[in-house]
């Protein structure tokens, strides 16, 4: 999947360092993302929430806050209203090259700069905070023993995240001045809060005051077991699912701007790497975005699941919608049917049904739970039925795969 960097003109006139990461095919919709206070747009929350929104076919733009990464200016001179400008800048700018951003995403600080900033953004439809403090001034609490320093001298260098920040009396002013509540109040957008209950940065009082400002449509989700800067793959992964999950809902109108397929034409799917960690691959069937990895103990990343789950998750669907369609026809009064399967080696002289007798073989466990009032009959027959679902047959048949070099 490609990325395109490149720069653009901030608030104060400085170039700003941007990333635009594109799924393959025309994007679904495009993002634009607000990094952490003391994060950056290459930061491994902000890349990987991109890899797998960029997965799901969705665009996202990533910048650089004035002075901070690959940005051009001196951070001691921005303040929080320079970030919403900045933040307005690159939106016009994405408008500009390619589509305004219909979905707004903010990292804490970035959380409330994406709120100040969504009115003046009339592209954007929705936004989506995680773990954003209610009140910007909040930031000031990760220097607060310092704060009488930096009054008493205009301006002084302090640490934080182990980096190195010029922080200036009139950041600290203009930060004091945000009433970020009023605007969550008039955003008139819907909104998305994530937000980990145990946040030891920005606490979830935050989420709950901006929940209960924001009118409908608002949503919360929380994000157990995750830690502020969503330093696990596994979290920032799941953000992004729910994000693209989410969002869909309200930008129905961009959806239905997708071209239609025939029923009658077969799907093709297609596979790629994504680049991001080892194995992670994106896979697009029609319109429809997933993610494939190994397991950590494999040497991936476990952000989705690995190519022999995908292979159980086919024959297990197959297995149940057929047993469905034989109920349906016979009337029979089945309520539910669970699949449960696990893939595993055996060897072959243990098997005494097989072929063949020397080296290892694939098995397939299944195992079918019927619900419903049925008789012994009735769930011998559906059982019978379960092999002959279509996927079942084609596992259990020879298969000539052909395989060539694309043009």
């Amino acid at each position: 999947m490609p990325t395109e960097r490149f720069q653009f003109r901030g608030e104060g006139g400085h170039q700003l360092a941007a990333s635009l990461d594109l799924p393959d095919g025309e994007p679904l919709a495009y993002a634009l993302f607000a990094h952490c206070f003391t994060c950056g747009k290459d930061g491994l929350a902000a890349r990987r929430i991109a890899a797998s929104l960029m997965a799901k076919g969705i665009a996202v733009l990533r910048f650089d806050f004035t002075g901070l990464g690959s940005s051009e200016g001196d951070f001691a001179n921005s303040t929080f209203s320079s970030n919403i400008a900045d933040l307005v800048r690159a939106a016009d700018h994405l408008r500009e090259i390619r589509k305004g951003p219909a979905i707004l995403i903010g990292h804490s600080l970035g959380g409330a700069a994406v709120l100040a900033a969504a009115r003046q953004i009339p592209d954007a439809k929705a936004v989506v905070t995680i773990g954003a403090p209610s009140d910007p001034a909040h930031v000031t609490g990760l220097f607060r023993d310092r704060v009488d320093d930096i009054r008493n001298q205009g301006k002084i260098e302090i640490s934080l995240a182990g980096r190195p920040f010029q922080i200036s009396s009139g950041f600290l002013d203009d930060i004091a001045e945000q009433g970020l509540i009023a605007h969550v109040t008039n955003l008139h957008k819907a909104l998305l809060i994530m937000h980990a209950p145990t946040d030891a940065i920005v606490g979830i009082d935050n989420a709950s005051r901006i929940f209960i400002a924001a009118r409908h449509p608002k949503s919360f989700v929380s994000l157990a077991g995750a830690d502020h800067l969503l330093s696990a793959t596994r979290d920032a992964v799941y953000v992004a699912d729910v994000i693209a999950a989410w969002v869909t809902r309200y930008l129905d109108h961009i959806m239905a701007e997708q071209p239609e397929v025939p029923d009658e034409a077969p799907r093709n799917v297609l596979v790629r790497e994504t680049r991001s960690g080892k194995f992670q691959q994106a896979i697009s069937i029609g319109p429809h975005r997933l993610i494939a990895d190994e397991p950590v103990r494999s040497g991936g990343e476990d952000s989705g699941p690995g190519p022999y789950d995908f292979v159980l998750a086919g024959l297990g669907a197959c297995t149940a919608m057929t047993m469905r369609l034989y109920a349906d026809r016979k009337s029979l009064p089945l309520d539910r049917v669970s699949v449960m399967l696990k893939h595993s080696k055996i060897h072959a002289q243990d098997c005494a049904e097989c072929e063949t007798r020397i080296g290892m073989l694939d098995q397939i466990d299944r195992v079918i739970t019927i619900e419903g009032a049925l008789d012994a009959e009735q769930r011998s027959k559906l059982l019978e039925i379960a092999d002959k679902c279509p996927v079942h047959r084609t596992l259990t048949s020879e298969i000539h795969i052909v395989t060539r070099a694309a043009d």
